[in-house]
């Protein structure tokens, strides 16, 4: 993978989720500055495919070795039957080498301060941190980061870090799936299902469709607003502040986080990119570093504190249209301004999703004037495609009418054999695509 350097940046860090170890390098190679993720136990994602021990040791190494920080979710709220093999289990992360425990429990930031001394202490979004007195008390009890509640809006944002000490980090998150109960804390879930949200285990009640039955008419089912489809009443819009990337930052937060450990890594990939690349004209619109990424002043993020008027970050066209390309709900701008708040959606509790990965490019032969890529999707001839890489905007290409091959250099149609290896004409003079590129398409 020849992709172009990234800077990797503490402040103002973009931080990405990982459900995987593939997804955790996908992550760092396009451009996160941190990637948080759960592993097989006592994180707030209870899938198998989380990491193991093994893999948070190889995935500590990748993003060390390129600059990036790795942190690991031990959000739940423990039983007492829990305690002894979560404090185990976080002595072993601390011993790999994680960056940060993100923790929630009271009683496991303690614990995390005696077993993993060395490991930087987050405080999650499931603490619901709404004011500066409670991020002060954390930040006293050992936390450098507090995660703040999902439900501020940005004044509320800018009075914490007025009045919390300039070491104590802030994330919050900007991107990505939100939850109609408070900072995540839901118990519809277990009612229903008996599956445990505050375990990692949400069955995602919220998104099904309701309706109300009146007593004495036990057979009529009534929809709670009328209309003939029901309503998903509880079924919460998308998060999406990608454009206001400069707000968020200028209010005083540290770090960027963006929702989804059980997305693809094409989404983690786009979003990844994409937040870094807002982040990137943000710190060069207002004056920190040049076009080339070398710091013209020291970074800090409380610039609404002062005085003068601040011109609003601009993000080129291709930018503002990444979030679409990526699977998602209907988008919102959350709680950040009060003129107008998150809702749901109540008409529908599916997901919007135009846009297809198509592979991934293996390499360009420019003697051979060819692209080789390892297909996960049909592609056909004709078919224009984006080929999506860090630092880059898309760059768009028409899959050429004939000339399409196999792996074993047969001609064929079209590329329609996932996990097999294909390749097309590629015009050498039409830029540089690096091997690793992810290629996608709109859906007709």
């Amino acid at each position: 993978m020849n992709f172009p350097q990234v800077v990797r940046r503490e402040k103002p860090e973009v931080l990405a989720p990982a459900g995987n170890l593939d997804t955790l390098k996908t992550a760092i190679n396009f451009g996160a500055d941190a990637v948080y993720c759960g592993g097989q136990a006592f994180g707030m994602r209870t899938a198998p495919k989380n990491l193991t021990l093994e893999d948070f040791d190889e995935g500590v190494k990748y993003a060390h070795e390129r600059g990036a920080r790795l942190f690991v979710t031990c959000n739940i709220l423990p039983t007492s039957s829990e305690v002894a093999d979560m404090n185990a289990y976080m002595a072993q992360l601390g011993e790999i080498g994680v960056d940060a425990l993100i923790v929630s429990d009271i009683g496991v930031l303690m614990a995390a301060r005696q077993v993993a001394p060395n490991t930087e202490i987050h405080i999650s979004t499931q603490a619901g941190v709404t004011n500066y007195q409670a991020a002060n008390a954390l930040a006293q009890l050992g936390a450098s980061r507090v995660v703040l509640a999902r439900e501020l809006d940005l004044a509320a944002i800018r009075d914490i870090r007025a009045n919390v000490s300039p070491e104590l980090e802030i994330e919050a998150f900007v991107h990505g799936s939100m939850c109609m109960a408070f900072s995540g804390r839901c118990l519809i879930s277990q009612h229903t299902t008996g599956r445990d949200a505050n375990h990692g285990d949400c069955a995602q009640s919220c998104r099904w469709k309701y309706h109300v039955v009146e007593e004495k008419r036990p057979a009529q089912f009534i929809p709670v607003e009328v209309t003939d489809q029901g309503t998903f009443l509880f079924n919460s819009q998308d998060m999406n502040l990608l454009e206001h990337v400069d707000d968020i930052l200028d209010a005083g937060v540290t770090s960027l986080k963006i929702e989804g450990r059980a997305k693809s890594a094409y989404y983690v990939a786009a979003m990844a990119n994409a937040y870094k690349c807002a982040v990137n004209e943000y710190m060069v619109q207002r004056g920190f570093e040049d076009a080339d990424g070398v710091a013209l002043k020291l970074f800090h993020d409380r610039v609404s504190a002062q005085s003068e008027e601040l011109v609003s970050v601009e993000l080129p066209q291709w930018l503002k249209e990444e979030p679409f390309k990526v699977t998602h709900r209907e988008y919102c701008t959350g709680f950040y301004y009060p003129e107008k708040p998150a809702s749901e959606n109540i008409v529908s509790g599916g997901y919007i999703n135009t846009w297809r990965w198509l592979g991934d490019v293996v390499r360009v032969d420019r003697d051979e004037q060819r692209l080789y890529l390892y297909a996960k999707n049909k592609i056909t001839p004709g078919m224009e495609i984006e080929f999506l890489f860090p630092n880059h905007a898309p760059v768009v290409f028409q899959v050429p009418e004939q000339g399409l091959k196999d792996e074993r250099g047969h001609a064929v149609e079209e590329i329609n054999h996932p996990a097999h290896e294909f390749s097309m004409p590629f015009n050498v003079d039409f830029g540089d695509v690096p091997a690793g590129a992810m290629i996608r398409a709109k859906m007709r």
